[in-house]
């Protein structure tokens, strides 16, 4: 295990490192069983105040379209991951049993979109949810408006021969390791068994399994989707091959995946572990992790996942503490409070041993910022981006593929008790972001690369992608939802910064100048 030996040592020099563990693990579980659960008012909703587009799903899948205060309403609304999240309370949830369920919803919302935009009316939102693990408000829910909760799409079949495997997109990562645990196999998946396939692969997705296969959508060799104008179709490297490239990493911006067809492998038990030390070892961790992170193709262990620095400061106890989360794949991370409000946000830096050091120096600076801020758990998350994780697999969107040098993912989490404390997160967490871009652009370490599926709301992912990549995202959108459906009704993930006079330009052209059709392959 080519580096991580040195994050052994450290552990090693550090004797009560096990029993910090278990403080920290008993804290978390304190926390928890402190919290409330939030009561909300799932009232119920007369007829005559249901939009049409609603009461038209109503009537067209009466099986699977809920109101307040149905249960399955309420279950759906207080399983979300984030307190922001639970916050908010949309008119209906349709929650289908087949694509083409899936496809009849669009349908209905499609024609209402159509109604409401041609006699120059906002369009009703809608938002379509998998796993529902991002914190960003309104990233799978709307206040007022529809969602569609695929968690009944959740079937896992592997093939005959052991190479593939169908994941519906509203399966968690939990339910796929258990189902491919029985056969051997396993999948590039997520690292959090809560968090929802969808989401995670559509964002590019990195799993402890990258160093040797590449990003999640890598290994995607198909999707089902439900385009704008409720057709199922299916995009591959040799059916709408365009499409398939633009859904590694495109989010939600051109209908909604019900099901996904990934190479699997075979794969028995992998070795995995948390190292906790005190905030005193900061230095010789940063210079571990810079020292793993430089090693050259050839020279780090593939099978070596990770790994995940997470400096954490615990403003309940006052302490600072590092955890090193270390995986093997050769031979259940803890969730986070969902009752307490959190925060994701991102930024990709260069493996230069200062721009860590900075890093770790603005992140301490955040933590006295928000040293009041009560409940708070504030952490930093450094990952590397190895160059062969970047190449492997299929063609992608994320305009990496001429990287050649290691990258750094600079991760902050924050999670927080009350409301009142969210403008002073906000600023807090901007200007910490603010610095280290600065600091590494002034050393010609910062990189335009944000990881999609940990960006704040304020973020711009896409252009991180790069301009041509973004433009080739934009021509697929055009091609796929020329009416502008995912762009400008369905709420949620990140969108490509597409006009009403760009969505609704008849002839299409790709930046190489040809004419963009559904069957064309479009190469970086």
């Amino acid at each position: 295990m080519q580096g991580l030996d040195q994050f052994f040592a450290i552990g090693e020099q550090q004797r009560y490192a096990t029993l910090l563990g278990v403080v920290v693990v008993l804290f978390f579980f304190v926390h928890r069983s402190q919290s409330a659960q939030p009561q909300l008012n799932y009232r119920d909703v007369s007829n005559a105040e249901l939009s049409a587009a609603s009461a038209s799903l109503a009537k067209a899948l009466p099986g699977s379209v809920f109101f307040g205060p149905h249960p399955i309403f309420v279950e759906s609304i207080q399983s979300y991951w984030a307190t922001q999240e639970r916050d908010i309370v949309p008119q209906c949830i349709v929650r289908p049993r087949s694509a083409r369920e899936v496809a009849t919803a669009i349908g209905i919302i499609k024609n209402d979109y159509d109604l409401r935009t041609g006699r120059g009316d906002l369009p009703s939102p809608f938002a379509i949810r998998s796993g529902g693990h991002s914190p960003i408000p309104g990233a799978a829910n709307t206040d007022g408006g529809i969602v569609i909760d695929l968690r009944l799409l959740n079937k896992i079949v592997p093939s005959r021969d052991g190479l593939t495997v169908t994941i519906g997109s509203g399966a968690r990562w939990l339910d796929v390791s258990s189902t491919l645990d029985n056969k051997g196999l396993a999948v590039a998946g997520g690292r959090n068994s809560a968090v929802g396939v969808g989401g995670l692969t559509l964002g590019g997705g990195i799993s402890f399994f990258s160093p040797r296969v590449g990003f999640v959508c890598n290994n995607i060799l198909s999707y089902e989707i439900v385009l704008a104008d409720g057709t199922i179709i299916t995009a591959s490297a040799s059916s709408n091959p365009g499409l398939w490239r633009a859904l590694k990493g495109g989010s939600n911006n051109f209908g909604v995946v019900t099901s996904f067809i990934a190479r699997s492998f075979p794969s028995t038990n992998i070795w995995s572990g948390f190292l906790y030390m005190t905030g005193s070892k900061s230095n010789h961790v940063i210079n571990a992790f810079h020292e793993f992170t430089k090693a050259k193709p050839g020279v780090y262990d593939e099978y070596a996942g990770g790994p995940l620095v997470c400096f954490s400061y615990l403003q309940k106890l006052g302490v600072n503490v590092i955890s090193t989360h270390l995986a093997y794949t050769k031979p259940v991370r803890l969730p986070a409070d969902p009752l307490y409000r959190e925060l994701f946000f991102t930024t990709t830096v260069k493996n230069d041993h200062a721009t860590l050091l900075e890093t770790y120096a603005a992140y301490k600076r955040g933590a006295e910022a928000m040293r009041r801020v009560r409940g708070m758990i504030w952490t930093l998350v450094l990952e590397p981006l190895l160059p062969a994780m970047m190449r492997e697999g299929q063609p992608h969107s994320l305009g990496l593929a001429t990287r050649t040098e290691p990258l750094v993912i600079v991760l902050f989490t924050v999670v927080w008790k009350d409301t009142t404390d969210d403008e002073l997160v906000d600023q807090s967490t901007r200007g910490i972001i603010r610095q280290i871009d600065q600091y590494a652009a002034s050393r010609g370490t910062a990189d335009t690369y944000r990881y999609l599926n940990d960006c704040a709301s304020w973020q711009r992912p896409f252009d991180g992608y790069g301009a041509e990549n973004k433009r080739f995202l934009q021509d697929m959108s055009r091609v796929y939802d020329p009416n502008g459906l995912f762009q400008r009704a369905c709420v949620g993930g990140f969108k490509l910064d597409m006009d009403r006079v760009s969505l609704l330009q008849p002839d299409l052209t790709n930046v190489t100048g040809q004419t963009v059709k559904r069957n064309t392959v479009l190469e970086s």
